[in-house]
């Protein structure tokens, strides 16, 4: 059944790649209609989104579709696809706000439009070149989620029942995103505020809402489906967070080759999360005193960021994140298997689970 699982999550991420594609080369006909200097735009658009992702939201939105017990139609998988515009959205000013020097391997976008600003010698300075740019792909982005929903085909039913969610998610998801960049310039860290933080910044949006999504483009009616959306709640945001926390141990612990990022990208950027709160709580005044002069220095050497990870580590923070991550993922499992799901849509959230928890990047 496992495998079947995975053959079934795999043809939907090729059908999600399929639309992706078809959507992007409609837009570039659009916007190159408008001018030749918004070809690299949609040269840089297509490559984030196409080149890389997991394209874990739109699997997560058909599996709560699946979980109604329905099949989902040409037009549904459209609908799913347009959240891995919000994922672009949200990960376009993620580096722009982390000062990110790279995404997936390449130059995050902003560091990519401050190369071309160099490259065609243009007046001006090249970095707030770039950064402006950012700002506006990701805007784009964004509206193209919108768009691209609203022009997949669904039922106006379907439509008006899934927007209410949509509306929700893009909500929270800019409500944790300022959270996260107010928690750089608070005083001590605390992992309340952490968990927080991870729930609205990434784990709902992620997860949860997805789930919803589908489910709420299968059933209509919000009140026939409460039940399936509490459960479908009670996988997703234990297992939001736990993809959260995983996030947050491959940022200081990943493997470059397999990231995209810099080791210990987390260090130099000074990222405040449940990991480094934790640590922090449990770490001696010498130890902490030297974690905190690191976090947020650019500048760090390879040695150092050992050091740091070593310093981490000897805290015990370590294996008490991994602990917390199994204990979510077991919540997560325990709901999946609810009989609110339909049989068919078990070892698609199953095998999801495992995946979205135990990922190298």
């Amino acid at each position: 059944m496992v495998n079947d699982a995975r053959g079934t999550l795999l043809a939907v991420r090729e059908t999600v790649q399929s639309e992706l594609t078809s959507y992007l080369t409609l837009q570039r006909e659009y916007l190159s209609g408008i001018g030749s200097e918004l070809i690299p735009v949609c040269d840089a658009l297509e490559s984030f989104l196409l080149e890389g992702g997991k394209r874990l939201r739109p699997l997560f939105a058909y599996a709560g579709f699946a979980a109604t017990g329905k099949v989902a139609t040409a037009a549904d998988i459209r609908a799913f696809t347009s959240l891995e515009l919000l994922q672009a959205c949200a990960l376009i000013h993620d580096d722009l706000m982390d000062r990110s020097d790279t995404r997936r391997g390449k130059p995050a976008i902003h560091r990519h439009f401050e190369n071309l600003h160099q490259q065609e010698a243009m007046n001006g300075l090249a970095d707030q070149f770039g950064e402006a740019a950012a700002v506006l792909l990701g805007d784009l982005a964004l509206v193209w989620s919108d768009h691209l929903l609203h022009t997949s085909g669904v039922e106006n039913s379907a439509l008006l029942s899934a927007l209410k969610v949509h509306d929700e998610m893009r909500i929270e998801l800019m409500a944790g995103q300022y959270l996260d960049v107010r928690e750089a310039g608070e005083r001590s860290p605390s992992v309340d505020r952490s968990l927080r933080i991870a729930r609205y910044k990434s784990g709902k949006y992620t997860i949860e809402r997805p789930l919803h999504l589908g489910a709420s483009l299968a059933i209509t009616d919000e009140a026939e489906r409460k039940d399936l959306t509490n459960i479908l709640s009670a996988y997703g945001l234990p297992l939001g967070e736990a993809f959260q926390l995983r996030d947050d141990m491959l940022g200081i612990f990943g493997d470059p080759s397999v990231t995209g990022k810099p080791a210990g990208d987390d260090i130099r950027e000074g990222k405040r999360t449940v990991l480094m709160a934790m640590t922090l709580e449990r770490a001696d005044q010498t130890s902490a005193a030297k974690i905190t002069a690191a976090l947020g220095r650019e500048d760090l050497t390879v040695d150092q960021i050992e050091e740091v990870r070593a310093l981490i580590t000897a805290t015990g923070a370590v294996k008490v994140v991994e602990d917390l991550i199994e204990g979510l993922l077991s919540n997560a499992l325990t709901a999946a298997n609810s009989d609110e799901i339909d049989p068919s849509a078990r070892e698609l959230l199953i095998e999801l689970a495992t995946s979205a928890t135990r990922r190298s990047h």
